[in-house]
Parts: C-alpha cells; sequence; structure tokens
C-alpha cells in the first residue's frame, strides 16, 4: 500500500466559511486525508469560542468523507507531526494574502524541513470572502447566508444575537 498524504489545513475558522469549504473540497482532490485543524487564537480574539468553531467546522464538512476536525493550541508543526500530516495546506484569495502565507510556509518549514505547503485557492466565486468580513456582517445583523455553509449558518441562526456582538 503506497503511503497516505494527510494534510493539514490549519486556521481559526470564526466562523467556517465558503471559501475555507472551497479549499477543502479542493484539497481533497490532492490529498488522501484532510484534517481541518481549528486553532484556539486567543490573541486574535475570536467572536467564537474554540468548542463554536469545531462544531460549525464539524457540521460543515459532515458530508465529505475523509475529513477530520481537530481542535490546537500548539505549533501547527507539532500538530502536523502528530497526526503524520506532512503537508499544511493554505488559503489564498488575493496577492494580499501572499506575502503572510509565504512568510508562514517558509517559518514552518524552517521549524521542520519535512512540512510542505501547499496554497490553493477558492474559486472566483468566494475569494472575497474572509471571516472577518463574515464577522463584520453578523454584528450588524446581516446577511450572510450567501458566504457560509447552510449548516453553519443554521448554528449561528439558532444563537442568541448577544452572543453575536
Amino acid at each position: 500500500m503506497r503511503n497516505r498524504k494527510i494534510a493539514l489545513y490549519p486556521g481559526t475558522f470564526d466562523p467556517i466559511t465558503n471559501g475555507h469549504f472551497d479549499i477543502i473540497e479542493r484539497a481533497l482532490n490532492l490529498f488522501d486525508e484532510v484534517i481541518v485543524a481549528v486553532a484556539l487564537s486567543t490573541d486574535k480574539k475570536p467572536m467564537f469560542t474554540l468548542d463554536e468553531r469545531i462544531k460549525m467546522t464539524e457540521a460543515a464538512v459532515k458530508d465529505l468523507k475523509n475529513v477530520k476536525v481537530v481542535g490546537f493550541d500548539n505549533l501547527t508543526v507539532e500538530l502536523s507531526k502528530e497526526h503524520d500530516a506532512g503537508i499544511l495546506i493554505r488559503g489564498l484569495r488575493a496577492v494580499s494574502d501572499f506575502e503572510y502565507e509565504l512568510q508562514l510556509g517558509y517559518l514552518n518549514n524552517s521549524l521542520d524541513d519535512q512540512i510542505e505547503t501547499v496554497y490553493l485557492m477558492p474559486k472566483l466565486k468566494h475569494a472575497f470572502i474572509s471571516s472577518s468580513i463574515v464577522r463584520g456582517l453578523l454584528s450588524f445583523e446581516g446577511k450572510t447566508s450567501h458566504l457560509l455553509p447552510k449548516e453553519v449558518q443554521e448554528i449561528i441562526g439558532s444563537m442568541d444575537s448577544c452572543t453575536l456582538q
């Protein structure tokens, strides 16, 4: 049997968007398994708790085969070793993402030279979507159904609006 290609897709996913989901689907076309790693990221002051973000991510990917969701609060390269994932997936929406993501890729490779970073672009129709745009809309009770997986929209819709402020 050949070696399984396991990819780790780390991020805050606050919340997971259609753009993230598109990247996951694309990664599944390239790798045997994709692990979506939801970061605690307290420095980013997420709108949703880690448990809420894990729940939303699990709901969004529930129908995809060979996708696992984990939470984490350690270095990405450590997490990738724990899960035998030699590939990190990063999404690129625009040129503005590229410099940061390139630096992060070089950093991760400097920590473990066995780690490869693969950059994937979402479909053009999702290229403008970011979690921060969604959070901004949510804070004003704006429409987000076209930006989020249906399952995520339902979870957020069932939350108390005070939670979203």
